[in-house]
């Protein structure tokens, strides 16, 4: 008789694999549901982006969502934070992406990575890096060969690092979204889908669940649908729930029904008011969607922050503050709400909730008034700010063209001819993106702003100095006008005279906060107290102590800006991002409390681009212990819609 001897190693690793099943998620189309491990699975999820919540506070945010009851997460990968200059990859720190998803796997939740290449998230641009746009006739989300071919080495460093944590290999990652609400866009480019489909599977694989996700009518799902990934949609609470997946169905006729995106607030712009949508309203409407056996993201169940630049901007031209805040169940500092606690009611009336406690809000501590001092203007300042020094043109160049994609550039050029008299300085073509702060041999004239405030008038002497510093304010992320252009991108105007041969100062200006402008503190630089409404961009710097004998602390704080107008402001190095109290609705700025330290004082840099209250009252911000970020004090005409990302696309 022959007999077949196995080793114990291999008999043991038969015997395993009997007992285990092989993980698996797909899609049974005879069921019109998901299938997770062989059995029938219908998921619950909140959307959470790591490049909006500092890592340290990440095992936080999701335990919080594991306790409301989800069975997932979903999050975006920002290509333009990971690969911020061609050929040059950042996962680590803030940006450890894989880390991230480790961390959700530990907390026992699934994942759905929405990988792009586009984003849209309310980001800048997207997601899609800007030096893409040194090409200039690039057509961005096309089959534009420079454009594929971009996205094709990003994707063949980005998909390899996901594949170990796809659900069949051992990892959280159930499913992949492909591009983003590709229907809203104008290009229609079904070659593009193709190829990002044969992207995605030749680095993933045949087995992983591909989708995509547009707007819930047949208009939007006509450009954004492709065959071989799974068409679902996204809608906002309130509305007719069966005509919006009647909508997926003329896509999907079967299949498990899927919003990817069911809003839970909305974003916020400068100058208008803070979006708030009821728990009550969300509430009602989850319980519809889950009553209909369907598959549901909660977007977003922690908005976050806007750190440094980030941010996005919509068209017409309006830029999103610092918060994403969203009005989400947990606000932007991680913190429960009553929208929270709703939401986990409606949970629980279709799943087991999670047992344990629910991990408390974290303290909040007021540290008080701190003091500044003035460093110096812009131009006091200038030769720390660009080491290099300038870029001589005939005309105004861009940004991309200086390879500077973030912050502040200053263009400089002398006025040609005496203006005694008021005198127009134009941009005729609108072509200031996105904010200039203007003045002459440094005496301050005015501000010009992209579709609003295209003419100041000034003075000066022929041969003054002419500095115009300009301001990206964020790039366009949703629509057809992300290809954004940033600083002078048209030709400025004195009178009728077109203004030429310019030096150009790309400004490092986060370089220097960390190098050497926070030197000149014990020597601040004096200057007239002179009130006027419009002063030189200028730094300021103080110190903030810890107090001692007070326990665990540092806490988070929020800074207020009694009597400060716009600017930049960073502590310890750590760009904060934008403040513009002047305009709203954001009025304090979230401090999370790993970039504080009780060693030491902890740096505070201001910059303040057109008025501080210096010259007539305390120089000084506040640390406070509660955010305010739906103070508007100078509304629009009119607000934007809510669940309305671009008002030039109101028709659709």
């Amino acid at each position: 008789m022959l007999r077949l001897v196995l080793p114990l190693a291999a008999f043991s690793a038969l015997l395993q694999a009997a007992i285990i099943p092989q993980r698996s998620f797909e899609i049974d189309y005879d069921c019109g549901c998901f299938v997770k491990d062989g059995r029938p699975f219908r998921y619950i999820s909140g959307s959470i982006h790591y490049s909006r919540v500092p890592r340290y506070y990440w095992k936080d945010r999701l335990l919080k969502m594991k306790m409301a009851g989800l069975d997932a997460i979903q999050t975006y990968v920002p290509w333009n934070y990971h690969e911020p200059q061609l050929g040059t990859y950042d996962f680590s720190g803030d940006k450890d992406l894989e880390y991230f998803l480790q961390l959700a796997n530990d907390t026992g939740l699934l994942v759905i990575l929405r990988a792009g290449p586009y984003i849209c998230a309310e980001w800048d641009m997207g997601g899609l890096p800007a030096w893409l746009l040194e090409k200039k006739s690039i057509v961005l989300r096309s089959s534009d060969s420079d454009y594929l071919a971009a996205v094709e080495k990003w994707m063949g460093v980005l998909l390899p690092k996901m594949r170990p944590h796809l659900y069949e290999n051992g990892g959280p990652v159930i499913m992949v979204q492909v591009e983003n609400e590709y229907g809203s866009y104008f290009a229609c480019d079904y070659d593009y889908l193709r190829s990002l489909l044969k992207l995605f599977r030749q680095h993933l694989g045949d087995e992983v669940v591909l989708f995509t996700t547009d707007g819930a009518s047949q208009f939007h799902l006509k450009c954004g649908a492709l065959q071989g990934l799974y068409a679902t949609v996204d809608f906002a609470a309130g509305g007719n729930v069966t005509a919006a997946f009647l909508a997926q169905r003329g896509s999907e006729p079967t299949g498990p029904l899927v919003n990817s995106e069911f809003y839970t607030g909305w974003l916020d712009h400068w100058g208008h008011r803070h979006s708030v949508v009821p728990a009550q309203t969300i509430a009602k409407t989850l319980n519809e969607i889950l009553a209909r056996g369907a598959n549901v993201n909660l977007y977003m169940f922690i908005g976050g922050t806007n750190f440094a630049y980030w941010n996005g901007a919509n068209m017409p031209y309006m830029p999103q503050p610092t918060s994403y805040d969203y009005d989400a169940p947990l606000t932007e500092a991680g913190d429960l709400t009553e929208k929270y606690f709703a939401l986990r009611e409606v949970i629980g009336m279709y799943k087991q909730l999670p047992e344990g406690l629910i991990p408390p809000t974290t303290p909040k501590f007021a540290y008080g008034k701190v003091r500044l001092q003035k460093v110096g203007t812009v131009v006091e300042v200038l030769d720390r700010l660009s080491h290099a020094g300038p870029v001589k043109s005939t005309y105004p160049l861009t940004f991309v063209q200086l390879k500077q994609y973030f912050g502040f550039v200053l263009y400089r050029t002398m006025l040609p001819k005496n203006c005694t008299e008021p005198t127009q300085l134009s941009s005729h073509l609108n072509g200031v993106h996105d904010r200039a702060y203007v003045s002459v041999d440094e005496v301050p004239q005015g501000v010009l702003e992209r579709d609003k405030s295209l003419v100041i008038n000034i003075t000066g002497k022929a041969g003054a100095n002419l500095d115009i510093l300009v301001e990206n304010m964020g790039r366009v992320n949703f629509g057809r006008y992300n290809n954004d252009f940033k600083g002078l991108v048209s030709n400025l105007t004195l009178d009728q005279d077109t203004l030429v041969e310019w030096e150009i100062y790309p400004l490092d200006i986060d370089g220097a906060v960390n190098r050497d402008i926070n030197g000149n503190l014990d020597q601040p630089m004096r200057s007239p107290g002179d009130p006027q409404s419009y002063e030189a961009p200028t730094f300021y710097t103080g110190r903030l102590s810890i107090p001692e004998g007070i326990p665990d602390l540092p806490q988070d704080t929020y800074i207020d800006f009694p009597g400060w107008t716009k600017g930049q402001v960073w502590i310890n190095g750590f760009n904060l991002g934008r403040y513009w109290p002047a305009r709203g609705p954001q009025m304090t700025l979230f401090v999370p409390r790993n970039i504080l330290v009780s060693s030491m004082p902890n740096n505070v840099t201001v910059l303040e681009l057109e008025h501080s209250p210096c010259s007539t009252q305390a120089c000084e911000i506040e640390f406070v212990d509660k955010p305010n970020i739906n103070a508007t004090t100078q509304h629009e005409s009119s607000a934007p819609q809510l669940f309305v990302r671009d008002i030039q696309l109101n028709h659709l």
